[in-house]
């Protein structure tokens, strides 16, 4: 099907579901949801150093509340500062990064709200080694996923990039 026509699809499919939840009905959406994982792939990746640097901020910031000699004042802070450094830690960690590819269109997850790039927003697909990077037609900007940082199958994910950049026509550079 075009594109425009899937589209098309798409925006009736959302106001009959609208329509079918006023009236109490469930959604037609589980059909289309099994249809588009066909197409889609997830490849997700692991925080590791962020939340290392949190953790080691919040162990220092308990270690020098610790020793401060001046007892009881700010005591309730310091623990609480602490506690919050690890709950940071933690969610950063449980938040895994990902790259997810469909057939015409890319989104991950950064500055805490999905973003998403189409293919004719794409200049070109930088692989290497290590390393997977998309830049963004005309804009200085890109999307860098590494196996170092973020624990990402660069492998993997470069196979479904190198379908994904021959499918779309966007230029594919081997490093």
């Amino acid at each position: 099907m075009a594109r425009s026509w899937e589209r098309m699809v798409q925006r009736n499919q959302q106001q009959v579901n609208k329509q079918r939840k006023k009236q109490g009905k469930d959604s037609i959406y589980a059909a289309k949801a099994a249809g588009a994982t066909k197409n889609t792939d997830t490849f997700k990746g692991r925080n590791i150093i962020f939340p290392t640097i949190l953790v080691l901020l919040g162990i220092m910031f308990w270690a020098i509340s610790a020793v401060d000699s001046t007892k009881g004042s700010g005591m309730l802070t310091n623990w609480v500062g602490t506690v919050l450094y690890f709950l940071l830690a933690a969610l950063m960690f449980f938040r895994r990064p990902y790259l997810k590819v469909d057939r015409s269109r890319l989104s991950t997850f950064k500055f805490n709200r999905e973003r998403v790039l189409t293919a004719n927003e794409i200049e070109k697909i930088i692989l290497s080694r290590g390393m997977v990077s998309i830049k963004y037609k005309g804009k200085r900007k890109h999307w860098v996923f590494t196996r170092l940082t973020n624990r990402y199958d660069i492998k993997a994910m470069g196979e479904r990039l190198t379908e994904f950049a021959k499918v779309n026509h966007i230029e594919l550079v081997h490093e």
